[in-house]
């Protein structure tokens, strides 16, 4: 028995179910990730000879791969949101990119050096590898497919949603912070400027600068253009991956965040026609390959787990992990949505529903692969141990949950008249899709 055949099966197999068990989960306590988790776990427990997915082996192969599922992922978000953009909004997003991601970020970087033992790079990254949510298994507490109704989502899913969308690039000057002081050291003097100028003023605002620039064309190209030459005419889905990597790729030659360039892209797009049904076609393509490279994603973490990614994890870093899971995004998540839009019972929901996965190891790769960090083995086991608690847990807590708030009416949203504020029922149910959490 070949191992490349065993893992054509397991593909296949993984592909058959991903079409399979969201109809058969539906309104179940239980998640798609959860499942191929254990899928992935399973199969490599079998003496079959298929070959250890090790990040810290294969980092290259390990950041491509996390790479295009977040991308194609965050292409996803930024389509189906129908909230236009504004200040007030988005006032639950801003707040917890600019108040709960931040304090997160500190208080794991602190913890994992003063409690874990980590040194200051290590420990930095830790904190900065778990900042973003994700936005690739957490369809069952995001938003459904896009509508003809500005303002159709409920605070809840929209706050999850456009935070996922856009924390997944706001996390990568800490990032690249964390591999200054690995190459050259802690002292701020030897760093800090080229991280402010470059890292995080050029970078970020090229990335939505560039990101907006490059969704204004294709939707000018998509909807504005001569007959013969306006795609949106043909309903091709694939165009989605055109303008994901269109935006990732352009921005991303020139310096820029290109996870930025790619949600603010999706919202360019989307603003360009709002109510088209083109965009149906794009979202439900990239919904469907962000299905499959998650089944892909999700079965290699189970073999990495069983393979011993978890074995170098202290009692002290995994203390670390689960503060964060816990107590840090709950309690800064909360804080943040003071005087946000939406009731107690729904900011306790965005605050519990921070959903950590394919983002983070995306950032650990990367940043394995550009500098030599010491206890990277530990930093990669404490993020496997948070990303394993948050699908088992959040998995079986997202439907009860939003299932409970939907039936209470325990939701707030925008109202389509009186500016920028207001509140309004959120949209119902939705068709299911992979996720509930990771």
């Amino acid at each position: 028995m070949e191992p490349v055949d065993v893992a054509f099966a397991l593909v296949g197999v993984g592909a058959l179910l991903a079409g399979i068990l969201p109809r058969v989960l539906e309104h179940r306590p239980l998640s798609m990730p959860i499942a191929f988790l254990a899928l992935g776990m399973a199969v490599w427990l079998l003496p079959v000879g298929l070959p250890d997915p090790d990040p810290l082996r294969y980092p290259d192969i390990a950041t491509h791969l996390t790479e295009i599922g977040v991308i194609v992922a965050l292409m996803g978000a930024g389509l189906k949101i129908d909230r236009p953009l504004g200040r007030r909004r988005w006032s639950s997003t801003w707040r917890l990119l600019a108040i709960a991601m931040p304090l997160s970020i500190a208080a794991v970087a602190l913890l994992g050096w003063a409690w874990a033992g980590l040194v200051p790079a290590a420990a930095l990254l830790l904190a900065a590898a778990l900042a973003p949510t994700d936005p690739v298994l957490a369809a069952d507490v995001q938003v459904g497919e896009p509508t003809d109704v500005e303002d159709s989502e409920d605070e809840v899913r929209f706050a999850l949603t456009s935070e996922a969308g856009l924390n997944d690039g706001l996390a990568f000057p800490f990032v690249y912070a964390a591999i200054a002081i690995a190459t050259t050291s802690l002292a701020p003097g030897d760093w800090f400027g080229r991280w402010l100028s470059v890292d995080v003023l050029y970078k970020v605002g090229m990335g939505v600068a560039g990101g907006l620039l490059i969704g204004w064309l294709l939707g000018k190209l998509f909807f504005r253009a001569p007959s013969e030459l306006r795609l949106a005419r043909h309903a091709e889905g694939f165009l989605a991956l055109a303008a994901t990597f269109l935006a990732y790729g352009l921005v991303e030659v020139v310096g820029g965040y290109g996870f930025l360039a790619v949600f603010c892209a999706a919202r360019a797009i989307r603003a360009a026609e709002r109510s088209h049904e083109f965009h149906n076609v794009l979202h439900d393509f990239a919904e469907q390959i962000e299905r499959l490279l998650t089944v892909l994603l999700l079965l290699l973490f189970g073999g990495a787990v069983v393979g011993g990614l978890l074995a170098p994890l202290t009692w002290q870093a995994a203390l670390v992990g689960l503060a964060l899971v816990f107590v840090f995004r709950p309690v800064f998540g909360w804080l943040s949505l003071r005087g946000a839009p939406g009731r107690p019972a729904e900011h306790w929901v965005i605050s519990f529903f921070g959903i950590r996965g394919v983002g983070s190891f995306y950032y650990l790769a990367y940043a394995t692969a550009k500098a030599d960090f010491p206890q990277a083995d530990l930093v990669w086991a404490t993020v496997g141990l948070v990303v394993i608690v948050s699908v088992v847990l959040h998995g079986i807590a997202a439907t009860p949950v939003m299932q409970l708030l939907d039936r209470k009416g325990q939701r707030t949203g925008e109202q389509p008249a009186g500016g920028d504020g207001g509140r309004s029922a959120g949209r119902g149910e939705r068709e299911p899709a992979l996720g509930g959490t990771g």
